[in-house]
């Protein structure tokens, strides 16, 4: 179904936030810059920041340049999982993208992403690191093995083919997210939305994007232990009855 009157339509870009000070203004700038077929907002989730994100995200809400942003906070740590489910609850786009809040990703994909949706080609468009290269640009080892692992279990228990299962950039219209009952707190928000999607019948496609990793001393989260609650994830996804 291709979304009708594009002068009404919204894209909603939702950004979890954690200890983000060196690079929140820079990517909401950047963000802010690209220009969208649609009109779009911002909706920053800060998961209770202990450096100056929190500050900085509210000089940038004052701005006047930055009025279509919307700012909450939760008060204690809960994860990104947790972050973007706020940010869902906030949304007011008829099209909903995870932006993290580092610069790992490229925003100016963005209107890429979303046309297929809005040509109703698709109900959810990927963004894949890995259409275009076998390795992308600085990932790490642990991470290039996680993301093959995961995607693999992905294709073999829901029936898809992606080749990219825990990009960041997953543009879906936000009538779908909202019927998904997402639950997850950390990273393996990823694998819950890919499951319930599948789940859905929704059509999903990905197109390739630019990627540029970063390392842990530079500020990278996602620990080990996220592969094992992604597996777990996919698991009760595919055989619990929700």
């Amino acid at each position: 179904m291709v979304l009708q009157g594009k002068k009404n339509l919204k894209l909603s870009i939702i950004i979890p936030t954690y200890n983000e000070s060196a690079t929140i203004c820079e990517i909401i700038s950047y963000v802010n810059a690209v220009q969208y077929p649609i009109e779009h907002e911002l909706i920053i989730v800060d998961d209770a920041s202990s450096d100056r994100t929190y500050e900085k995200e509210m000089i940038l809400r004052s701005k006047e340049k930055h009025k279509n942003l919307k700012l909450f906070r939760n008060q204690i740590n809960r994860g990104k999982g947790a972050s973007v489910r706020t940010g869902i609850q906030h949304a007011s786009g008829d099209i909903m993208i995870i932006q993290d809040a580092d610069t790992e990703y490229a925003p100016k994909d963005i209107p890429r992403l979303i046309q297929p949706i809005l040509n109703g080609e698709a109900d959810a468009v990927f963004g894949s690191r890995f259409m275009n290269c076998r390795w992308p640009e600085g990932m790490a080892f642990p991470n290039w093995i996680g993301n093959k692992i995961l995607t693999a279990l992905t294709n073999l228990l829901f029936g898809l083919s992606l080749t990219d299962e825990a990009t960041c950039y997953k543009a879906i219209r936000t009538k779908l997210v909202r019927k998904m009952h997402l639950r997850t707190n950390r990273f393996a928000i990823d694998p819950e939305i890919n499951a319930k999607l599948a789940k859905m019948g929704a059509r999903i496609i990905e197109l390739p994007i630019a990627y540029q990793a970063r390392s842990a001393k530079q500020g990278k989260k996602i620990k080990a232990k996220d592969l094992i609650y992604a597996v777990i994830t996919l698991l009760y996804n595919r055989f619990a009855k929700i």
